[in-house]
């Protein structure tokens, strides 16, 4: 191709809450921006999880200059342990928290000399090929995300990351419109590529500082013991009820492997205060009161292995749900985790226990911005052309309506599908034929070895 160009092929996110993966290409190379999974659905039987087709990366992978990642979630991060053996060599860009999830799960693969990780900063200027990355920080629900902001052959191109606009952030940073905007440039920018998860809810998101003024009333009313259920890498929320902890004079008791391991890594990287009185349920529980305890466990979304499904079904060695138990549900209901959530609820229900959860008490801010939010996002950056990603098929459509109310020239909303490259020219942009993307399943050890053959003979069984 004698003309500059950028080619985006996206291979995960776009049609789906997941699987966030983009390759970049451009006559001086190839980028991978992100490289997630997605958890499986009741279809998936046995399925451990999902993650994206890469073929179209093995094919390609003498011109890949790097991985960028926008932030450690596991739809962001999550694949990379199966593409890495792939790859040896190759070198992955992030924040220094990000990194640091990456490194704890490359060496649980024992993989992690196969490849360089490099951190990165905000406001750092990274040169791969003839693109360069300009990392902007965003309020998200875990530490260190990033927008990028992306010099290329053909203008200027956003890339919002995961984001919220939190105009007073509890802890770390706020999402900058400033550095968008003086990016873009007075033209605005070429292209916007920007978070479509929460496009269908009115207003703005809830702040932190909203969420930890409800977590404080719980435990000014609570006279038993609080548990406390959230992603474990929620820092912030995590460090909020280690506050608040210290200042009732609860003791806090941890149990979950990923939360002990998240808790340990934002500590020794400054982003997290451990409270005086502080206990991991593996080493053992202290005989306290009940209104002197709160306990903080995995298993937000049900999971039939995780800390707080054992305690409500009796597998947990240490902790039970009990009558006169606050449970705190601070998190989202993942699309298709809620009927093993209101299975669980029921029976804590059952057990004597109190729940609260996001959708009757204001205890869970979402990470991702509100329709204004992405309404002031659209209008900092300005773009030629948009591209909603990151969402369900309904959502992009949405996202789309909302530019087009922003101004964007309705033929320059571009509405893509996994598998299908985007090519952006120095005058127009073209839709190319599609690429192989069908997920592959991951069940123990054995990687794409189960289709749909083997799914329909379980779903027989």
């Amino acid at each position: 191709m004698s003309k500059p160009y950028l080619k985006i092929t996206p291979l995960g996110g776009l049609g789906e809450i997941g699987l966030n993966c983009q390759l970049w290409e451009t006559g001086g190379g190839m980028v991978m921006v992100d490289c997630g999974l997605m958890f499986p659905d009741d279809a998936h039987l046995g399925v451990d999880v999902v993650i994206p087709h890469f073929g179209a990366v093995s094919a390609v992978k003498d011109r890949l200059l790097g991985i960028v990642l926008t932030h450690g979630h596991e739809d962001h991060i999550g694949a990379l342990p199966w593409l890495v053996p792939e790859l040896k060599g190759t070198r992955i860009f992030g924040s220094r928290f990000t990194l640091a999830l990456v490194e704890h799960k490359l060496r649980e693969h024992e993989i992690l000399d196969w490849v360089e990780l490099c951190p990165v900063d905000a406001g750092t200027a990274l040169p791969l090929g003839d693109l360069t990355f300009h990392f902007f920080p965003v309020c998200h629900s875990i530490p260190e995300g990033f927008g990028l902001g992306v010099e290329t052959p053909v203008g200027r191109v956003v890339h919002s990351g995961d984001f919220k606009i939190d105009p007073h952030p509890l802890g770390g940073a706020g999402t900058d419109l400033r550095l968008f905007r003086e990016f873009a440039g007075p033209q605005g920018a070429r292209l916007l590529l920007s978070d479509s998860t929460n496009v269908l809810r009115e207003g703005r998101s809830l702040t932190e500082r909203e969420v930890k003024d409800s977590l404080g009333k719980v435990f000014d009313s609570a006279r038993g013991r609080i548990v406390i259920t959230l992603f474990s890498s929620h820092i912030q929320r995590i460090q909020e009820v280690f506050d608040l902890a210290r200042e009732r004079g609860r003791t806090v008791v941890i149990s979950g492997k990923s939360l002990a391991n998240n808790i340990e890594m934002a500590r020794d990287l400054g982003f997290a205060r451990l409270p005086p009185s502080f206990f991991n349920a593996h080493n053992g529980v202290p005989d306290l009161p009940d209104d002197q305890l709160v306990l903080v466990v995995t298993g937000a979304q049900g999971e039939p292995l995780s800390a707080l499904s054992r305690m409500v079904l009796g597998g947990h060695r240490q902790l039970c749900i009990r009558k006169g138990d606050t449970v705190v549900m601070s998190s989202r209901m993942i699309p298709g985790n809620a009927k093993a959530i209101f299975r669980l609820i029921n029976e804590m229900y059952r057990l004597g226990a109190e729940v609260l959860y996001e959708s009757v008490h204001a205890i869970h801010a979402s990470g991702h911005a509100h329709s204004e939010e992405l309404r002031e996002m659209l209008l900092a950056v300005r773009p030629e052309y948009f591209v909603p990603v990151h969402g369900e098929y309904q959502h992009l459509v949405k996202h789309g309506r909302l530019a087009e109310s922003c101004g964007v020239n309705p033929e320059k909303v571009i509405i893509l599908e996994d598998g299908r490259p985007l090519t952006i020219l120095p005058d127009e942009f073209r839709l190319e034929d599609r690429v192989p993307v069908e997920c592959t399943l991951v069940d123990g050890k054995g990687v794409g070895d189960v289709g749909s053959a083997v799914l329909k003979e379980r779903r027989i069984l």
